[in-house]
């Protein structure tokens, strides 16, 4: 019933479709990053407690990490154009909430809105992506525009945050959402809706509380670890009732009839080889945004308008990097650009593990910043067009939540551990020699990620562009049923 789901592709106008889904993925990948730089002057303006600020944080990635796979199953059964439409008036209208907040918790609900409509636009994005591009060249140059412009608004939300915090006032970290979120709606506004299904299956329930429950609580207890350790009763308990939840889902999935994750999905090596990379390259790529402001900002003494502008050759690279690849991966299969790209990631991240407290912005910063990213570009692009691949377009929804879970979870796991790891290296030292060493035994542990995802790509791709067998047909996919227009 769901493969009238498809614009037909007279009616599809591919590139307005691209333009408003790599317009929403960039808005939603701009806000994880421009809040960051603004924390101080937040706390100073609306008197947030010190235990308490992080929250600002920590909450966005709590609902979009836990609402991920629901907002992605959901784009399949209630339709993508719908789902991206909400999820973006939802982001719009909390990003207006919390640039006129005027207490703490005011300021927290809007992230917490904000984390809810990313949850619907991100995976509603990349799945009217691929039902609109089929699988080839054009998907690869399609998804590689969408990755590139993802990358971007991660490395330039460090820039923008900087600059209005230290120009405009922190508040423009909100308020700068309204004005993309506006031109996304435009864009989509002109994208044909899709048919409707005669007839829809019902929301798995059941599952979305225990995956939303198990998913949520793994994120709060991770990002918790900053004020309780990795071995308190609180995070060991918040973490063991995860992995119950997460556990009890997959046995109600295992037999559902409608389930929100089709678990035989993860036996395709395509889209399990694609999410253990992405876990990996996102975690890198977080944690290493993370030491590398750190420390520009903390030991070479740079300004919040300076940290962010030094992010350009970042953001340079990546696009670069992103567009190699998409070349690469259109003729070639996915691995020709994994591996190198892991492997100079691993390098550029090599060299930052060797910054130095005396060091500058010219001998410890631009170099590694600019292998670190082109590497980082040519893993980004190919892992969507490798997630997407085999996957029927009644499930295409529920392959891109699966993917944007597996890169969150990844970051924020992957920043809350190697966090710990370089204050532990630390201790109770502030000086610059202190947080330097601490930061490159961070970076360091990065680079060993990202031979990790060199490994992965390795094993998991074929070194050749194979068809891959065609998806196998459930009931909810009987061509015999016809759609109605909506």
């Amino acid at each position: 019933m769901y493969r009238n789901l498809t614009p037909h592709p007279a009616r599809s106008r591919p590139g307005v479709v691209l333009a408003a889904a790599a317009v929403a993925q960039f808005v939603v990948a701009l806000d994880m990053a421009v809040v960051n730089v603004a924390l101080s002057a937040i706390r100073a303006d609306l008197g947030f407690a010190p235990l308490d600020l992080s929250w600002v944080v920590h909450v966005y990635a709590l609902t979009f990490g836990g609402f991920l796979l629901l907002g992605g199953r959901a784009c399949d059964l209630y339709g993508r154009r719908r789902l991206l439409v909400l999820g973006l008036g939802v982001f719009g209208l909390c990003s207006l909430a919390g640039g006129l907040a005027q207490a703490p918790w005011q300021l927290i609900a809007a992230r917490a809105g904000q984390g809810l409509g990313a949850a619907a636009a991100a995976p509603a994005a990349l799945a009217i992506l691929t039902t609109t591009f089929a699988e080839g060249p054009r998907r690869v140059r399609a998804l590689g525009v969408w990755s590139a412009t993802n990358a971007a608004g991660g490395a330039l939300g460090v820039l923008a945050g900087g600059l209005l915090t230290e120009y405009a006032g922190w508040r423009w970290v909100m308020l700068i959402n309204l004005p993309i979120v506006a031109a996304a709606l435009a864009l989509i506004a002109a994208v044909p809706a899709e048919k409707r299904p005669a007839r829809r299956e019902r929301l798995d329930v059941l599952g979305t509380v225990l995956v939303t429950g198990g998913i949520g609580l793994l994120v709060l207890g991770v990002v918790r670890t900053d004020t309780h350790g990795w071995g308190s009763p609180a995070t060991l308990g918040t973490l063991a009732a995860a992995a119950v939840s997460l556990i009890a889902f997959a046995f109600v999935e295992s037999r559902a009839s409608a389930p929100l994750l089709r678990l035989g999905l993860l036996r395709s090596r395509w889209v399990a080889g694609a999410n253990v990379l992405v876990f990996l390259a996102a975690a890198g790529q977080f944690t290493a945004f993370y030491f590398v402001s750190l420390y520009m900002r903390q030991v070479l003494g740079m300004s919040a308008a300076a940290t962010g502008t030094g992010f350009l050759p970042f953001s340079v690279g990546l696009v670069a990097g992103t567009a190699v690849a998409t070349r690469i991966t259109a003729a070639r299969s996915p691995r020709a650009s994994l591996v190198p790209g892991a492997l100079l990631a691993t390098a550029g991240l090599a060299w930052f593990a060797m910054i130095s407290p005396d060091g500058s912005f010219l001998t410890d910063v631009l170099g590694p910043s600019l292998l670190t990213s082109v590497g980082a570009g040519l893993v980004l692009a190919p892992v969507a067009a490798a997630a997407t691949t085999g996957v029927a377009p009644h499930e295409a929804g529920m392959a891109s939540g699966v993917l944007n879970s597996s890169r969150q979870l990844g970051g924020c796991i992957g920043l809350a551990a190697l966090a710990t790891v370089a204050a532990h290296r630390t201790g109770t030292a502030t000086n610059p020699a202190a947080l330097g060493d601490g930061y490159a035994l961070g970076l360091a542990v990065t680079a060993a990620l990202f031979v990790l995802a060199a490994a992965v790509a390795i094993v998991a791709f074929p070194r050749h562009r194979t068809t891959p067998p065609a998806p196998r047909p459930t009931a909810s996919a009987d061509p015999r049923l016809e759609g109605t227009p909506s």
